[in-house]
């Protein structure tokens, strides 16, 4: 099974972020060349919205009106990703569909994006004011907001099969998703894989929680969790549920998986409900994390980190 979303985000050398420091300084002056070329586009845009054409505030505050819950919604036909890390993995993404940037000066040159990423982009000017009312006062934009396509689906089956991934079961809290996504990507898990109803889509808040790992894992959303699971456990994988009433703690449990451990799918509830009784009786194995300490709970997205950490350790050993 092989991913096809690609990212130059790890790139090294005089070709990626990492490079020196004329190289850097070359990129800032690229981008704050193509913001000067822009401003006239972006004048003229915005005399034809003062005359009734589409308003990007307009469509996202009818998508947030009409998406207050994610119960049996569709995805949005547009997202507005805001953030230095969130806005650069997403231009980075060559699979992303990519419409507006809207930037401020500043914030263009702080991108330091290669030049070729954002070229036929159109790029609109913007002041930090007019950014606010695009995703909210209260988000942290840091001068950039792009309009772009959510990601498109990905099959079970197409999923790059990697020691360690994850499952949610019914996790509705964009922050929570986020959060658990940006672990996902540093402990190297290959998917996360959720329910299509009932869990948190792909929004701005989603992908600013998750610091620019929206981009960079594949986020697979499925029908029925549970004909995942067992397709998972056809597939090698050794399936644990994360419960608090589970019989062994969760280092003991890894010693149980089949073909030497190689590959371990972690499943995790939502807080308060926990995994569903159908998730409960697909996964292979049922585990508890025991916390040593006064309290005995832990925010789910604080639970994926640890239990990730410790597949990790293991799969490394």
């Amino acid at each position: 099974m092989k991913n096809k979303r690609q990212s130059s985000r790890h790139a090294k050398g005089p070709a990626g972020r990492a490079g020196s420091p004329t190289r850097n300084t070359e990129t800032r002056a690229d981008n704050q060349a193509t913001f000067r070329n822009s401003d006239k586009r972006g004048q003229d845009k915005r005399g034809q919205e003062r005359h009734g054409q589409e308003r990007p505030g307009q469509e996202r505050r009818g998508q947030e009106k009409r998406g207050r819950s994610t119960r049996g919604k569709a995805k949005p036909e547009r997202v507005y990703l805001y953030g230095m890390h969130t806005v650069r993995a997403a231009l980075e993404n060559q699979t992303r569909e990519k419409y507006r940037l809207h930037a401020t000066e500043n914030a263009l040159g702080r991108l330091n994006i290669d030049p070729a990423l954002i070229d036929g982009l159109e790029i609109l000017p913007a002041e930090t004011g007019g950014l606010g009312r695009l995703v909210g006062g209260e988000a942290v934009h840091q001068g950039v907001v792009l309009e772009a396509a959510p990601l498109p689906a990905i099959n079970i089956e197409n999923m790059e099969q990697k020691p360690l991934v994850l499952v949610l079961d019914q996790i509705t809290d964009p922050h929570n998703v986020g959060a658990i996504l940006r672990t996902a990507v540093a402990m190297d898990a290959g998917a996360v894989i959720s329910t299509a109803r009932n869990s948190a889509l792909e929004s701005g808040v989603l992908a600013k929680s998750a610091s620019g790992a929206v981009d960079m894992i594949d986020h697979i959303q499925i029908g029925n969790l549970a004909r995942a699971i067992e397709r998972l456990s056809d597939q090698g994988y050794f399936c644990i549920g994360l419960d608090s009433e589970g019989p062994a703690p969760l280092e003991e449990t890894f010693a149980q998986a089949p073909n030497d451990g190689r590959f371990i799918a972690l499943v995790l509830g939502a807080e308060g409900q926990g995994l569903r009784k159908k998730t409960r009786e697909t996964c292979n194995a049922l585990a508890r994390l025991d916390m040593p300490g006064a309290i005995k709970s832990l925010n789910v997205s604080n639970a994926a980190a640890i239990s990730l950490y410790a597949a990790r350790k293991y799969l490394d050993n």
